[in-house]
C-alpha cells in the first residue's frame, strides 16, 4: 500500500503545482506569457473556456489522486480512470510531437503523464495483490 500511497500523493501534488498557476495566466502581461510559452503556445488564445475547462477537470483529478493516496485499497477501482486520465494526454502528446505539432517542452509533460500511467498501473496491481480476500 505504501507504494500506491506515495505514487498517488506525489502525482496529486505535482499535478496541482503544475495546473493551478495556469488559472492566472490571463492576468499576466501578454508579452510575458508569449516570452515564457512562445506565441503558438499561449493558452486559451481562441477559446478560453476550453483552456479553463481543461485546467478545472485536470485539477479535480489531482484531488482524486490525493484521495486515492489516503486509502488505496478502498479507492482501487478509481485508479483505472486515473490511468486513463494520464494516457489521455500522454498518448496524444507523443502523436502530436511525432507530427511536428507539439513542442519538446510540452511533450516532456506528456511523457511524465505516461510514466505516471505506468506507476498507477503498477500500484493498481500491487494493491490488488495485497488486498485481503473477502
Amino acid at each position: 500500500m505504501l507504494f500506491a500511497q506515495r505514487v498517488f500523493h506525489i502525482a496529486g501534488i505535482y499535478g496541482l503545482a503544475v495546473l493551478l498557476p495556469q488559472y492566472f495566466m490571463e492576468l499576466l502581461p501578454p508579452e510575458f506569457v508569449k516570452q515564457q510559452l512562445g506565441e503558438a503556445n499561449v493558452p486559451g488564445a481562441v477559446h478560453p473556456e476550453h483552456f479553463y475547462g481543461f485546467v478545472g477537470v485536470a485539477a479535480a483529478w489531482q484531488v482524486a489522486f490525493l484521495i486515492i493516496a489516503r486509502d488505496p485499497a478502498r479507492y482501487r477501482l478509481i485508479m483505472i480512470p486515473g490511468i486513463l486520465e494520464k494516457l489521455s494526454f500522454g498518448i496524444p502528446a507523443l502523436a502530436l510531437f511525432a507530427t511536428g505539432r507539439l513542442s519538446a517542452t510540452t511533450t516532456f509533460f506528456g511523457v511524465l503523464d505516461l510514466v505516471f500511467a505506468v506507476l498507477f498501473w503498477i500500484a493498481f496491481k500491487k494493491v490488488g495483490s495485497e488486498a485481503p480476500a473477502n
